[in-house]
């Protein structure tokens, strides 16, 4: 039996419902995670610049476009576990340009940026009041890393109670082989991973939001 079989067999793979009013999650879009010149980040200017079409999709209709980045205070790095495991991390702090949204993304005074302490973009922050006060029904998920702070959105968002899609060309990472392991997962079991072009057209058939 092939993989594929193996995973259709014990029901996986299904189709996400798509609602009516959705709402983008940006994930770590920040210099640490998009500048070269930090040993952090990865190339995701493709990324970005999918991701961007999609935010301006969105905002046009008056739909969510929300970002997060991850800032320690100073107080912070000797106390968290995480930053014992991914050490480089710990160089995200508060104030710094690290953990400014890329202006490469296109962000806009008026989108919110939740902060966060972990790989999810729920844990710990405003995200799920922010998307509950909003009427949200379908969450878009961008940003980096696809097999780190992207995957652990994913599987809170869905456990949130929200349908989650993923822009496979809107999400970076630092190698090819997790990126594409964690793409593969998510689409089994918690969200539909497509395409931008898929989203935006998807996008302009929802009537804008009054």
């Amino acid at each position: 039996m092939s993989q594929e079989q193996t995973y259709a067999a014990a029901g996986f793979g299904q189709s996400v419902p798509r609602g009516t009013r959705p709402a983008i999650i940006v994930v770590d879009f920040s210099y640490g995670f998009t500048d070269l010149q930090y040993p952090t980040a990865s190339d995701a200017s493709v990324q970005m610049a999918n991701t961007r079409r999609i935010c301006d999709a969105l905002r046009s209709r008056g739909f969510p476009v929300i970002f997060s980045t991850i800032a320690y205070h100073p107080g912070e790095i000797d106390k968290l576990p995480w930053l014992k495991k991914a050490a480089g991390m710990a160089a995200l702090i508060e104030g710094t340009r690290l953990v400014e949204i890329d202006a490469a993304t296109g962000i806009r005074p008026e989108d919110a940026v939740v902060t966060k302490k972990g790989a999810s973009s729920f844990f710990g922050s405003t995200l799920a009041a922010l998307l509950t006060g909003a009427g949200v029904d379908t969450l878009i998920v961008t940003g980096a890393t696809t097999s780190g702070c992207v995957r652990a959105t994913v599987v809170d968002a869905v456990q949130s109670g929200f349908n989650v899609l993923v822009p496979r060309d809107g999400c970076a990472d630092r190698a090819a082989a997790p990126h594409e392991a964690n793409l593969y997962d998510m689409n089994q079991k918690y969200a539909d991973v497509t395409d931008t072009a898929e989203i935006l057209n998807w996008i302009e058939t929802l009537a804008p939001r009054a």
